[in-house]
């Protein structure tokens, strides 16, 4: 099935929406009430366009917030039109937004129904670059390998790259490796998305994200990474018996399959974000009197299509926004 371009535009309309909404939480130190309004923004949007979707990747239940729910139906097309899977995240990094820090944004992907990979809601060990990395690195070699070949096939010194990881224990001995190696590292605190998606877009400053982050959030970057012509692979990590036959009952049978980008994100895929606060990727929300003013990327895989878009929204002229 194909999709209609304009979809790309109607899905920045969603995640402009979610962030204008969150953007209002930035620093309150309320991370639930942040990603209530930015959830209840996406939904409100989502139901008034002319799709059939369903949700496939929701919120992480990790963080114990309100959901767009795996399984819920959106959209006001008709019966047997526009079938697609939506993978969501209506605020990628709540924490750092109610601590008011850089990489917090609202994302969303379609695919065609059936297109994008069923995964719980657990931990995915992540590989992300460029182009240049297709046949170069390996989820399955170090960290310091990789960094060297990226190096070797970007035709750089390995201290030009910045590898981006997520701050935690779990990543210390592939921090101490890229270091070795001479690489730089960038280490957040929460929200891999934007980061990983940076790492595919020319001139962002970021070379290669590597590290265990969420699942859900590895399909979002996998979509995103497909509309760019970028390399990707995930495999899921588990901890629990629980996870294992949660994983199953989703369809998941080989526990130790490396996914690629085409296995995560199939079929022709539209993928948007917009900035709440600054980030690698976009800039976050800025408010003046009457008004805001977003940041957002959107991409269509069909035609890669990658478009920055600054908007200006008027809140007079936008009855539904919640100020």
């Amino acid at each position: 099935m194909s999709l209609d371009r304009n979809l790309a535009l109607e899905l920045a309309r969603v995640t402009e929406a979610a962030a204008l909404d969150a953007g209002r939480w930035v620093g309150k130190g309320d991370k639930i009430s942040a990603d209530a309004a930015a959830t209840e923004a996406m939904r409100r949007t989502l139901d008034a366009m002319d799709i059939n979707g369903v949700v496939v990747i929701g919120e992480g239940e990790m963080d114990e917030a309100p959901m767009l729910y795996i399984g819920e139906e959106l959209g006001s097309g008709l019966d047997g039109e526009c079938e697609v899977d939506i993978a969501v995240d209506p605020l990628e990094g709540t924490t750092i937004c109610s601590k008011g820090i850089n990489g917090a944004i609202a994302t969303i992907a379609l695919a065609p129904r059936g297109g994008f990979l069923h995964a719980p809601d657990m931990y995915m060990d992540k590989l992300v670059t460029g182009p240049d990395g297709i046949g170069a690195v390996d989820i399955e070699q170090s960290a310091g390998e990789n960094v060297l070949a990226l190096a070797k096939a970007k035709n750089c010194d390995p201290q030009d790259l910045m590898v981006v990881l997520l701050d935690r224990p779990r990543h210390d001995k592939a921090i101490a490796e890229i270091r070795q190696v001479g690489a730089r590292c960038q280490l957040i605190t929460d929200g891999d998305v934007a980061p990983a998606i940076a790492s595919a877009v020319e001139g962002s400053g970021v070379d290669m994200m590597i590290g265990i982050g969420g699942a859900p959030e590895g399909v979002l970057t996998a979509a995103a990474i497909k509309c760019l012509g970028g390399f990707m692979q995930g495999r899921l990590v588990f901890m629990t018996d629980e996870e294992r036959n949660r994983s199953n009952n989703m369809g998941i049978e080989d526990f130790d399959k490396i996914y690629t980008v085409e296995e995560m994100a199939r079929g022709e895929v539209f993928f948007a974000a917009t900035g709440v606060t600054n980030g690698d990727l976009v800039r976050g929300v800025r408010y003046f009197s009457g008004g805001a003013k977003t940041h957002t990327v959107v991409m269509r895989s069909k035609s890669r299509t990658i478009r920055f878009l600054e908007t200006l929204h008027y809140f007079d002229h936008k009855p539904g926004f919640r100020s």
